[in-house]
């Protein structure tokens, strides 16, 4: 996994795994998901990421135990049809 601050363009990218970038979609405003060829998540972008995060030059890795138990919003999903 790779993580990425571009203070330039005020950007956050967070690289799953290291593939072509084949589709983007969008899911809310400044919050953009990257697809592989077979549809699958492999990366996040954050824009204006200086506003939206603590700190985009902080970052805190933790091992422990997920959240699991987080609201869903609406319980649909995704308007491309990706999870």
């Amino acid at each position: 996994m790779k993580v990425v601050y571009d203070p330039d363009k005020d950007i956050l990218q967070i690289a799953f795994v290291s593939t072509v970038i084949e589709e983007t979609t969008q899911i809310s405003p400044g919050l953009v998901l990257d697809y592989d060829e077979d549809g699958q998540v492999i990366g996040l972008e954050i824009r204006r990421a200086s506003i939206k995060t603590d700190s985009p030059y902080a970052i805190s890795f933790n091992i422990g135990q997920a959240n699991l138990n987080k609201p869903v919003t609406n319980g649909k999903e995704l308007a491309s049809g990706k999870e």
